[in-house]
């Protein structure tokens, strides 16, 4: 009588077939993407270079490189027969660069205007367009706005040009995974889809996140803020505070990727309600228009507050610079205390009061932590200015590009992508 067969025999080929695959394409992705992130990043580099920067060895280099070119996302200058006639031991050394034919549409809705910026690998800013809107827009005017001008611009671009989606910087609560807006009190959005709809709207993926997040994303990218180990990120716009903090080498999101509302961070009791309704914050105590007013400019004229600050101030002008740098210092003192930051940059307008007052900024900050944590502290101004924004709408919407290069089917010819004509209208 034969025996009942033993599951365990049963099974044990498949398993063993199941265990033995290979993870050879997963560390192919993610050796492809460590070099492309490299140039990104960093900027032409020799193979070599990409070889003592990544870990690899030469010889795996250049086969990730090779494909990287052959996917159209890096490139080789190409030699005159003179430049390898140099006195050099061995065979010339070239150096690699991403591609000038891939892009990312960034986006910015502010209050009275939609900035729209074209970028190319390695952050390159090609071009920017402001859209004066001369009112708060809702999410589905912004939506139909801001369609229209990327329309334009996939017709601008060379033909060859892949675009790899629209990279979104909203001025509030953002969820990271669907990109729909929870609230953003400056534009009255509440509960938007709006990754979606931009999305239908042009034909492109769509991501979108805070801001404030995005700009500290691009500074640690492409800024001088890369070497930072833990930051504190703060921009200041019309009447309202945006945040972003880095902890370890990693920004701060929490369970739904809010985290870093720093301007609705109280510092008094009572006072102002901010943009969110909040009382006593640092966004109701320290104000652009505030200050803009208080120099006798037009609340407009905001781009020229460097200029006037660093004339000959009138004493009310003094005294509201003292009060704003009082607020803001009390604010970040209690922030070093929390975070332990090695750099704190400040953007926008808050930028502006940095350069008006720096010892004194310094001064209340140190008066309000703790000694040991401050003194490693540098305090100092976003390096890629106004543009940091744009630039981070953009490395987002490259982070999948980025994280695995083989896969193209994310990438959109310009001349390919098509919108709903319905959302065209830009009633």
């Amino acid at each position: 009588m034969q025996e009942p067969e033993d599951p365990a025999d049963r099974e044990g080929p498949q398993r063993f077939r199941t265990v033995k695959g290979s993870n050879l394409d997963r560390l192919r992705a993610y050796n492809l993407s460590a070099v492309l992130t490299s140039l990104h990043h960093d900027g032409p580099r020799s193979r070599s270079g990409l070889a003592a920067a990544t870990g690899l060895n030469r010889s795996t280099v250049t086969i990730l490189v090779n494909e990287l070119i052959d996917l159209g996302l890096a490139v080789e200058p190409v030699r005159s027969p003179d430049d390898g006639a140099k006195k050099t031991v061995g065979r010339p050394s070239v150096d690699v660069d991403v591609s000038d034919d891939v892009f990312a549409i960034a986006v910015a809705p502010e209050v009275d205007a939609i900035r729209v910026g074209v970028v190319g690998l390695g952050g390159r800013v090609r071009k920017i367009i402001h859209y004066e809107t001369g009112s708060v827009l809702t999410m589905r005017e912004t939506v139909s706005i801001a369609s229209v001008i990327i329309q334009g611009i996939l017709t601008m671009l060379p033909e060859n040009a892949s675009v790899v989606g629209v990279g979104v910087a909203v001025p509030g609560l953002t969820n990271d995974e669907d990109g729909s807006v929870s609230l953003a009190p400056q534009l009255g959005w509440r509960s938007e889809p709006l990754a979606s709809e931009l999305r239908d709207a042009t034909g492109l993926p769509v991501r979108a996140a805070n801001d404030a997040h995005l700009g500290l994303l691009a500074e640690i990218s492409f800024g001088g803020s890369s070497h930072a180990g833990s930051a504190i990120y703060l921009y200041g716009g019309a009447n309202r505070i945006g945040g972003g903090i880095m902890s370890g080498g990693h920004l701060l999101k929490g369970s739904s990727g809010y985290a870093g509302e720093l301007g609705h961070f109280r510092i008094r009791s009572g006072g102002e309600r901010d943009s969110a309704g909040l009382q006593g914050t640092l966004e109701s105590e320290v104000n652009r228009d505030a200050l803009v007013d208080s120099l006798g400019l037009d609340r407009r004229d905001f781009h020229r507050l460097d200029e006037e600050l660093a004339r000959r101030r009138s004493p009310r002008t003094q005294a509201e610079i003292d009060r704003q740098i009082d607020a803001l210092g009390t604010a970040l003192g209690t922030m070093v205390t929390i975070f332990n930051p090695d750099l704190i940059i400040l953007g926008g307008f808050l930028g502006s009061l940095l350069d008006a007052e720096p010892v004194r900024l310094r001064n209340v900050i140190a008066r309000e932590s703790l000694a040991p944590q401050l003194s490693a502290v540098r305090i100092v101004r976003p390096t890629l200015g106004t543009e940091n924004l744009l630039i981070g709408a953009a490395e987002l919407a490259f982070q999948p590009l980025l994280s695995d290069p083989g896969n193209t089917d994310w990438l959109v010819r310009a001349s390919e992508a098509e919108a709903d004509e319905h959302i065209a209208d830009t009633r």
